[in-house]
């Protein structure tokens, strides 16, 4: 334990085992409980390390819970790779001689004793003598003059004792301190892991396609032709145009027969139906090859070339099971679960069933399988893929995935790996902790505004260390009750709070259509396109406007670094239960043009009718805005959806309807903006 204690220190994963998640240009807290014995003032300081083990930046802490003793840094790690912070602690001389001195030389009390240990503190600054410690520095040329002078003033008994004091409260002296502290009895805690990733682990716009859907089509005796890359490749225009930086394929490989489903899940497939990607594996191959319908490798790495060229990166799925089909079912026996009939048992999750699908036994041959597929999933890395849409993780063992989240973070720690795990929340919690870049969540089933407010409090302050949020509205696979009703506007309020509300979201195509036709029984959608193809025209899409929002949305997400930064979230007081109004900021300290980024949302969170009322703002507080000049704190804000100025206060009214405006999302203007975030 250091001298003067830092415990309880945060963030910290399993006692420093596993690393915590940072990201680059993202800044992100270090807090620590702090304390002392007696009455004497402390200092401690966050001190961020680079892979190398030098120090970064030293940030001072401040005290954020008063009696409590709990104190808190903003750092940021500028590049990617294995980071790690510690908190040193030491005495403040210079904090408990200002304390003492102003209480005694007001009253009278030892005077010249206190003058006189004022004078000989600037002297140890100067000198760079620090009680236990040896690697104090003496003060830098630039403030000894300043500290001289305070130190003479002091010892000048022709001036009062309380214009001696004053010069060693001046600000000039206040700042040289802080520029360059005393840290007498200096001790430091061990250092504790961060795993600082690339940007896109933290944030970007998702657009998800079925490749076999792009360009499909009937023939007039009503047989289909499937989609293929390269006509999924002519749509990335598209799709980049309005904003989106991810192009995630579902499974693109040979799809088995046996036991192939068919339309909306049914038991028996009908000749012709393409059956689900997510049953791969066939005489063609597995999960290292492509569907021929779709292509070829060259069609694929052209795909890949094309994306890149329009900004986007590729994301594939990568789902662990296999169709009876596939070569590892005959090559592989052990590497599946074998019933007392001596059949090969399919998944199943009661009351669902997948007689399409044999999940993987991972204990039999581990090692064998482990590096089966790891081998899988390399040669997509060579192929361009540099994100993996992991499905069902939770369903593998953990050290599996640990084993071989670590394998590609040290071979290619450019890859990002995304868990498709709606499971309980120990389960996605810890597949984040160990290595999982990012998660999908339960956004798509949190509707009230309470309940908004909960879980985007949860997943942006408590888990942000541990998992890394991507928000869908919907998937190919979940289609909730909230989407059945409300038509286009259900769409577009949902779109906005994803958007705003994670720095990664992700959108399955078909959206722009409002395709919200549930099957009957269950949470998606019906006519599903796991099961057959679903081509669509997409400028008829253009009527519903959610093309265009989406355009917008994702302008403002690349303007502000306020909306793709994931810890600094603050809900504001309405009066209204269906209307939720937050806001994100990020300090001007970490900005690259050195303002303070500040996002307010506003939104209604009723399809149906129109709703009013108030939104109170602690302005102060929000470090925006300024003096009206009548006692109003005002704050310049420009709407990001339609461009239009407000000068909003302490309390607004608002008015929003599916008809005219769901909702605002409101950038404060620079020229009225200072932080306090941190003072």
């Amino acid at each position: 334990m250091t001298r003067i204690p830092a415990v309880e220190l945060f963030p910290v994963v399993e006692g420093g085992r596993l690393p915590a998640k940072a990201t680059e240009g993202e800044p992100f807290p270090i807090r620590a409980t702090v304390f002392r014995e007696g009455h004497d003032a402390l200092a401690a300081e966050a001190v961020l390390l680079t892979p190398s083990g030098a120090v970064h930046s030293r940030t001072l802490m401040r005290d954020i819970a008063k009696g409590l003793d709990r104190y808190e840094a903003w750092v940021m790690a500028p590049t990617p790779g294995d980071w790690s912070f510690r908190v040193d602690t030491w005495a403040d001389p210079y904090a408990t001689w200002r304390h003492d001195a102003t209480i005694k030389i007001k009253a009278g009390i030892d005077v010249e004793l206190m003058c006189e240990e004022g004078a000989r503190l600037m002297e140890r600054c100067i000198a760079g003598r620090a009680i236990a410690n040896p690697t104090q520095a003496p003060a830098p040329a630039a403030l000894r003059e300043v500290l001289t002078a305070a130190a003479s003033s002091l010892r000048d008994r022709t001036l009062t004792p309380q214009q001696r004091l004053s010069a060693g409260l001046a600000s000039q002296v206040k700042a040289a301190f802080a520029a360059h502290p005393v840290r007498d009895l200096l001790d430091s805690t061990e250092a504790y892991p961060l795993d600082v990733a690339r940007s896109r682990a933290l944030a970007g716009a998702w657009y998800e396609i079925f490749p076999r859907s792009a360009g499909a089509f009937q023939k007039p005796d009503g047989t289909w032709v499937s989609g293929t890359l390269r006509g999924a490749a002519e749509d990335l225009p598209r799709i980049a145009s309005m904003g989106f930086d991810v192009i995630y394929l579902t499974p693109i490989h040979p799809i088995g027969t046996t036991h192939r489903k068919g339309k909306n899940n049914t038991l028996t497939a009908r000749e012709g139906d393409p059956g689900s990607p997510y049953g791969i594996g066939s005489a063609e191959g597995g999960h290292d090859a492509i569907h021929p319908d779709l292509g070829t490798f060259d069609d694929f790495d052209a795909f890949v070339a094309r994306a890149k060229a329009n900004g986007m990166e590729v994301a594939l799925d990568l789902a662990l099971q296999c169709s009876p089909d596939h070569p590892w079912v005959t090559q592989h026996p052990e590497w599946f679960n074998v019933r007392a009939d001596g059949t090969i048992a399919y998944a199943e999750n009661p009351p669902k069933k997948y007689q399409d699908i044999y999940p993987l036994n991972f204990d039999k041959d581990p090692e064998g399988l482990g590096d089966a597929i790891r081998d899988v999933i390399q040669v997509w890395i060579d192929h361009g893929v540099t994100i993996f849409r992991v499905d069902n993780p939770h369903t593998k063992p953990l050290n599996f995935w640990k084993d071989t989240l670590d394998h590609f973070h040290a071979a290619h720690p450019e890859v990002i790996f995304l868990a498709e795990a709606f499971t309980r929340p120990a389960m996605m919690r810890t597949l984040g902790a160990i290595g999982f870049d990012q998660s999908y969540t339960y956004f798509t089933w949190r509707v009230d505004k309470d309940e908004i407010i909960d879980y985007l409090t949860e997943v942006s302050t408590q888990t942000a260390h541990l998992m890394r949020p991507a928000f869908w509205p919907t998937t190919h696979d979940i289609l909730t009750p909230q989407m059945w009703t409300g038509g286009t506007a259900i769409f577009a309020l949902r779109a906005i709070l994803a958007a705003t509300s994670s720095p990664t979201w992700g959108i399955y195509s078909g959206y722009e259509f409002v395709e919200n036709e549930p099957r009957p029984g269950f949470e998606e959608q019906n006519n599903n396109e796991k099961y057959e193809y679903r081509p669509r025209v997409w400028e008829e899409a253009e009527a519903t406007g959610i093309p265009q929002l989406f355009t917008l949305l994702n302008a403002a997400r690349a303007k502000h670094p306020a909306l793709r930064q994931l810890h600094q979230i603050r809900f504001h007081h309405t009066d209204h239960p269906e209307i939720l109004c937050f806001s994100r900021q990020v300090d001007g300290r970490f900005t690259t043009s050195g303002e303070t980024d500040t996002v307010i949302t506003v939104l209604s969170l009723n399809p149906h009718d129109t709703v009013e009322g108030t939104i109170e703002l602690d302005l102060s507080e929000m470090g925006v805005g300024e003096s009206g000049g009548h006692g109003d704190h005002l704050v310049d804000l420009v709407d990001e959806l339609d461009g239009r100025h407000y000068t909003w206060g302490t309390k607004n009214w608002v008015r929003l309807s599916p008809w005219t405006r769901l909702g605002h999302i409101m950038a404060v203007v620079p020229s009225r903006t200072h932080s306090t975030w941190e003072d």
